[in-house]
């Protein structure tokens, strides 16, 4: 079952949606990718016991691609586990910091604890997205869902700051209606190859722990446009079947 599309006009400075091929040194998609745009819908709303994924119908690209290259530094270091950072707010364990520079005095060594990355990013982006709730079970209410939704975007309320593959590259959003001003997308016919469509099995319920689940699709934009096609199609290439494609 699913819910009623919605549609969002999102946008921002810089964005970067690695390809997995490149993941060394950074290299974006020319756009947005399904699991980015999905992940922008997750920050305003979401909640894993209501048992649904925001499945993406469309995306408009209205700002041509433009790449830049930059520079970045990279802690190497990976956040602790969630039982780790309890014990720590708790008091029960010595918090112990990520070094992102230092010396051998405090750290004992002179291996750094950061690395320079070049990134080839995105500038200036914007598109238009669609979207609906698909779930997996049967839902509650899906018309009070789909409410809590639309309030939620009108008044700018997310969980935490949309961004643009990067954490670091803030996404700002707005709802688009049928009386909203609407920008044409650009007029552009682009063969985008095989994208990466998500990192997780979306028939699952996926939390913190959940293990990656790579697929992919053939994306094609036509005059700006690019259709998305459902997570179950067989146009979407799931695991092994990927690997060979």
């Amino acid at each position: 079952m699913r819910g009623q599309t919605h549609c969002l006009e999102v946008w921002g400075d810089f964005a970067c949606f690695t390809r997995p091929e490149m993941k060394v040194e950074r290299f974006s998609y020319p756009v947005i990718t399904p699991s980015a745009a999905r992940g922008i819908f997750d920050a305003i709303y979401f909640k894993r016991c209501y048992g649904f994924y925001w499945q993406i119908e469309r995306v408009e690209i209205l700002t041509f691609p433009k790449y830049i290259a930059l520079r970045r530094n990279e802690v190497k270091d990976k956040v602790p586990s969630e039982r780790t950072l309890r014990t720590w707010m708790e008091g029960r364990e010595e918090p112990e910091p990520l070094w992102a520079d230092g010396g051998r005095d405090s750290l004992g060594t002179d291996q750094k604890g950061r690395t320079q990355r070049q990134t080839m990013a995105l500038q200036d982006v914007r598109y238009r997205i669609q979207a609906h709730m698909r779930f997996r079970q049967e839902p509650r209410n899906i018309r009070e869902l789909d409410e809590q939704f639309a309030r939620r975007a009108r008044t700018g309320k997310c969980f935490y700051q949309p961004y643009f593959g990067c954490r670091e590259f803030a996404a700002y959003f707005e709802p688009v209606d049928e009386t909203s001003p609407q920008k044409p997308p650009i007029v552009l016919d682009l063969d985008l190859g095989w994208m990466l469509y998500d990192v997780f099995d979306l028939n699952l319920a996926n939390d913190s722990f959940g293990k990656p689940s790579i697929s992919v699709f053939h994306a094609r934009m036509s005059r700006g446009v690019i259709e998305i096609p459902p997570y179950n199609s067989s146009e979407v290439r799931k695991n092994e079947e990927a690997g060979h494609a």
